[in-house]
């Protein structure tokens, strides 16, 4: 089993597909990243020679923000929001949707699961 950016990437697998499994690295990123190293799309991870994979991990750890550093940068990015205080870092702060979503029904994700009144009745 390969190791890269610190996940262990499943073995059985054609490369493009198992290094989506890295936080951070989608279809399109992992097309660049064989296409950087050269190797053919069809190859799976168990027919890399050591030094493919090695590769593949300097090409990552160079040009791309993965794993722990990407999760970082996001959350520092929300801390921000809530420091200043603007109208998404409220939002971020009180757990409810971001990006102009109605609240009055739906949102359930985000606010957690329903909460009963008390003294409010069902319309019958």
């Amino acid at each position: 089993m390969a190791r890269i950016a610190g996940v262990n990437i499943p073995t059985n697998k054609r490369v493009v597909i198992a290094l989506q499994y890295i936080h951070g690295i989608g279809p399109k990123k992992a097309e660049e990243i064989i296409e950087k190293v050269n190797i053919p799309p069809e190859r799976r991870v168990a027919q890399l020679t050591d030094a493919e994979v090695l590769q593949i991990r300097e090409t990552i750890d160079r040009d791309y923000l993965v794993e722990g550093d990407l999760r970082r940068e996001t959350a520092m990015n929300i801390k921000r929001l809530m420091d200043l205080g603007c109208y998404r870092g409220l939002r971020h702060r009180r757990s409810l949707p971001v990006r102009g979503q109605r609240t009055h029904t739906n949102a359930r994700t985000r606010k957690g699961k329903a909460k009963p009144i008390a003294g409010k009745k069902k319309p019958t």
